[in-house]
């Protein structure tokens, strides 16, 4: 017989058990009838868990030049992941997971050029850590469509890929300093510099949404509950940039940089009538594809501001004609001018005696500057007339990072060195902005990159840049006057233009050699230590274009200028650039120099090679009696003017009669056959030691006697 207190302790147990049930029970019926956990919905946790979200990627607006042609735009790549966990896949027979580390990663390594071990570990610790996917770092993303179609060839197990956006530039380096360049931060592509930068709030692409409930394979459930937010592409962009007339520049200024290896170049092609930026460029440049080695983010031709030297004084003239003040047959004495103790003078320290004040232009005469700028207008309505040009505030062209010059015009000597180009400094941006008001009649014109602004999606013009005339600082007649003196300096008695003269356009324009500041005090000395430079246009008596060329610090010969790295861009460009756009010639010389891509002739007979040759270039000069081509100077593919010198190496070599030939050539040939090269005087080969027809020995010595031309 059970004891009391046996019947007491099932009581007890059975009461406690009771509770304790009656607790849980109704802990679910109030979950139940709630759906809430401390405060956590579950039927929205539950929701949630379920529930995959998605980005839908959307395209940042395309960059296009005036004609159409795109200059920017985004390229699809690709990140390449793995799923490492195995409840992602639905069956052994067919995994959606990786099953062979070790497989996978040798295959991949090749691809991705990474070490086997390395991927092989990362997979590994990321199934050893209960992770669902892991990432290849750097090797793994942006991968072309190419690689993506390599790897998928596999048929490797867990390998997947996300697309991704890249801003692509097709034309490399081509006006990188307008267009500048994007990249992506925080998931979307950002504008960094130039137009990409400017142009951002029009580009600037917005991401759409997907959500929707899954089961834990990832395939949507039969009511999925999908919410949709559509992407949103951004707006293109249309420039002012003429692809032809840019590449014109960028050949030009590429030859240059390559033959004289400056330490920069700066120049723009402006459309006159409008102030349209149609070619704009500097060296060094930047590919925006490969920013690994970049050596100069500045657009330098907006930002960099220096004395601009006697580019200026075609604004010292138009202030004195439309003052009222200048008499072109007046003379006056050349070769120094005094003011307040400091003595100026010419470049031409003596002088060219009594001059008339329009020779004076076409020597460049800073004496005929300072007298007009000091004595007839006086330093105050000068003064005014630099503010009637802009020339003390920036252009406002549509680009960031723009800067302005300083002009110094507090004492006496600055007013007068203002005048001529010195101590005041501008951007060759002001230049060519005040010299809209001289090629276009006295209307001074805005420049401006950005044509017009269209809808990625209907094609609409949402926004439009039309000209705009934002000063009118001389009369149609000082314009007119201006550019027959402008067209002096280039095709005058005494210009000192003349290497700027074109075959079939008249050119007006103004050289400038503008010194360089050393720290300390004082200016850099040396031929080389200057930026030369020009500001013309053409043709001269109704002008398309206006364009600005710097060249700072060439290494030229001892027979060459600094007009020559300069000339060659403009003259280039300039002639190439108003054929293209079919503009009627108004003159011609019986010399005309073209611009020609050297052929590659290597193998072929050597007299049909000189006489193909011939036809086209004045100096022609073949090497040895080789009845077969072995090489040209300059090489294949390089763009060459009519009036080079062509060297062709025969497979017979031999040294050739080199007088007349610039120090140059000489060394090309030099270099070629790696000889030592000794040189007396300056100018031009008068004499050589090796004598006409006698072997080349590789090391041997070429001793050349120089003499300037008479």
């Amino acid at each position: 017989m059970k004891s009391s207190n046996t019947h007491k302790g099932a009581a007890i147990l059975i009461i406690g058990f009771s509770a304790i049930f009656l607790i849980i029970a109704g802990r679910f019926i109030y979950i139940q009838s709630t759906a809430e956990i401390e405060g956590v919905n579950l039927n929205e946790w539950a929701e949630e868990v379920r529930t995959s979200s998605y980005s839908l990627d959307a395209k940042r607006g395309n960059i296009y030049d005036k004609n159409g042609m795109v200059l920017a735009y985004d390229r699809p790549t690709y990140k390449m992941y793995a799923i490492v966990d195995p409840s992602y896949s639905r069956s052994e027979d067919d995994p959606a997971h990786v099953t062979d580390p070790e497989k996978t990663a040798s295959a991949l390594a090749p691809i991705l050029d990474m070490e086997q071990s390395e991927i092989e570990e990362r997979i590994v610790e990321a199934q050893e850590a209960g992770r669902f996917q892991v990432e290849f770092g750097n090797k793994g993303r942006e991968l072309s469509q190419d690689v993506k179609d390599q790897i998928e060839a596999l048929k490797l197990s867990g390998i997947n890929f996300d697309e991704e956006a890249k801003r692509y530039y097709p034309n490399g380096t081509f006006a990188s300093h307008i267009i500048g360049f994007a990249r992506t931060e925080e998931g979307h592509i950002t504008g960094v510099t130039g137009v990409e930068k400017q142009m951002e709030e029009y580009l600037r692409e917005k991401k759409g949404q997907i959500s929707y409930e899954r089961d834990k394979y990832g395939s949507k459930l039969l009511n999925p509950n999908e919410v949709l937010t559509e992407p949103d592409d951004g707006e293109n962009v249309h420039l002012t940039i003429d692809q032809k007339i840019q590449t014109f520049l960028e050949d030009a200024m590429a030859t240059v940089d390559e033959q004289y290896e400056p330490e920069k170049i700066m120049a723009a092609v402006l459309d006159a009538d409008t102030g349209q930026v149609l070619a704009l460029g500097n060296r060094p440049s930047y590919n925006p594809n490969d920013l690994g080695e970049v050596q100069n983010w500045y657009n330098d031709i907006i930002s960099d501001s220096f004395e601009p030297g006697s580019t200026m004084k075609m604004f010292t003239w138009a202030a004195a004609i439309e003052e009222g003040v200048y008499n072109g047959d007046a003379s006056f004495k050349s070769g120094s001018y005094e003011v307040s103790g400091t003595k100026i003078h010419d470049h031409k320290p003596e002088g060219w005696g009594e001059i008339t004040y329009d020779e004076g232009f076409e020597r460049s005469s800073n004496v005929a500057a300072s007298i007009l700028g000091y004595e007839k207008l006086g330093p105050e309505k000068f003064r005014d007339y630099l503010s009637e040009f802009h020339l003390d505030e920036k252009s406002g062209i549509d680009l960031p990072g723009e800067g302005a010059g300083k002009l110094l015009y507090k004492y006496p000597i600055e007013k007068v060195t203002t005048t001529f180009g010195q101590g005041s400094t501008t951007t060759p941006m002001q230049l060519l902005t005040a010299a809209t008001a001289i090629a276009n009649d006295g209307k001074m014109m805005q420049p401006y990159t950005l044509s017009k602004i269209t809808s990625s999606e209907t094609g609409e013009i949402i926004k439009e840049k039309k000209p705009e005339v934002i000063d009118e600082p001389i009369s149609p007649e000082t314009a007119s006057r201006m550019r027959d003196l402008l067209k002096r300096v280039v095709s005058g008695e005494h210009g000192t233009g003349k290497p700027f003269e074109l075959s079939d356009y008249s050119m007006g324009g103004k050289t400038g050699t503008a010194q360089i500041p050393k720290e300390g005090g004082g200016y850099l000395t040396g031929k080389e230590n200057h930026i030369f430079s020009f500001l013309g246009m053409a043709p001269v008596e109704d002008p398309e274009l206006i364009m600005y060329v710097a060249v700072k610090q060439p290494k030229l010969d001892v027979t060459e200028t600094g007009s020559e790295p300069v000339s060659h861009i403009v003259k280039s460009v300039m002639e190439n650039s108003l054929h293209y756009l079919n503009i009627n010639p108004d003159q011609s010389t019986d010399t005309k120099v073209k611009e020609l891509e050297m052929k590659d002739y290597a193998g072929k007979k050597t007299e049909k090679v000189k006489k193909e040759l011939e036809e086209e270039f004045d100096n022609v000069t073949v090497v040895g009696k080789g009845k077969e081509v072995v090489k040209t100077i300059p090489e294949p593919g390089t763009k060459v003017l009519s009036d080079q010198r062509i060297i062709v190496i025969t497979d017979e070599p031999a040294m050739p009669d080199i007088t007349g030939w610039s120090l140059r050539d000489v060394q090309k040939l030099a270099e070629h056959f790696e000889l030592q090269v000794e040189t007396m005087g300056n100018g031009y080969v008068v004499k050589q030691n090796l004598e006409k027809g006698s072997k080349l020995n590789k090391g041997g010595y070429l001793v050349v006697e120089l003499s300037p031309p008479q």
